[in-house]
Order: C-alpha cells, then structure tokens, then sequence
C-alpha cells in the first residue's frame, strides 16, 4: 500500500519503497505467500517463474491449455486448477467458486474432463476472478487492500464458506469435503 513517511510500520510490513520525499511503497504480507527477490537475469528464466503456468486472465490461458495439460492425469480437478504450475493465481475460494459455475464436480480427475467443459472452466474461472478483482478481493478475516479497504466479493460467494446452506440454483443443501486440507463446498445436483 501506499502511504507517507509518517505511518507507523505494523506487523506484517515487510519492505519500504521510498520514492521521492515522503511517498512508500509498503509490502505488507500477513499469510506470507509474497517475496520480493531481486535479480539482475532476466525475469523469465527465474526459478521460481520459469515453470508457472498462464496467467488467467491473459489470452494464453485456455480451455485447450488445461485440455491438454490434463491428459491422463487422476489428479481431482479442484487441486489440477489451483497447481500453478498449470495456471496461476487459482486459489481455493476461486476454484470453489469457477467449479461452481462451471457446473464440474471438483473430485472429478482432470483427465476425464471434456474440451467442451475445459472451454467452460478457462471462462468461468476468468470471470470469477474478475469480479473478485472488481469488488476489492475477498475478505475472510484481515485481507484489506493498497488502499487499506476490505474486499467485497465474499458477498457473492455461491459455494464458498455456505456448506450445508441452500445452493443458490437448486436449492439442495451444500456439501463439504476436505482436499489437501483444503475446504472444498460443491453442489451435488448442479455438480454431478
């Protein structure tokens, strides 16, 4: 976030980009799933970047891309989504949600998923995450913003933190189950 030189570092500030005279760049990162890493190689080739898959939202991304990187694999298609080194930035409350759209039961195998329904994902998670992104985030518990604002998408969570309530298309209650300890909720009608 941005703020002046005045503000008093909080926990979780972990870096300071000064620019000018009383203008900061403050990395704050709570979770700790951020780095900031310096190098003078060229970006791409990177270790940690060079084997990440697409980013979702950019034209790269595709149904056939996940098509393709699935064949064969028995891996359940919630955890083959939020791999990044299939795609990127897929993280659980956004899988459950694009799952849920796209009407994909998330302990299917990957590799049994059509083109057809990979087509469907690629949009359905494109779409979740912008309008993730338009609503400020998702706040559980402490996430705020650059601007120190709660995100508002948790308001139109379908699935996500609603297990045992009615789903919002038919009505039956929502299911849970635990995936690399993961909270996964689907709809067993709308997600067969």
């Amino acid at each position: 976030m941005v703020v002046s030189r005045q503000q008093a570092i909080k926990t979780h500030d972990h870096i300071d980009f000064v620019f000018g005279k009383d203008v900061i760049l403050r990395y704050n990162d709570p979770r700790r799933f951020g780095a900031v890493l310096w190098t003078t190689d060229p970006i791409a080739e990177h270790k940690l970047l060079k084997d990440l898959g697409p980013e979702p939202l950019l034209a790269d991304f595709t149904g056939t891309h996940l098509h393709i990187r699935a064949k064969n694999r028995k891996v359940p298609v919630k955890s083959f989504i939020m791999d990044s080194h299939v795609v990127v930035g897929v993280g659980n409350i956004y899988a459950n949600e694009a799952l849920f759209m796209a009407g994909i039961h998330p302990l299917k195998h990957a590799g049994q998923i059509t083109l057809a329904e990979y087509d469907t994902l690629a949009e359905c998670i494109r779409t979740a995450l912008a309008n993730a992104i338009q609503q400020g985030g998702t706040t559980l518990r402490d996430f705020v913003n650059e601007a120190g604002k709660p995100g508002y998408f948790q308001q139109q969570l379908r699935v996500y933190g609603r297990t045992g309530l009615p789903c919002v298309q038919c009505r039956q209650p929502l299911q849970e189950v635990r995936l690399s300890n993961r909270s996964t909720v689907f709809c067993l009608s709308c997600q067969p």
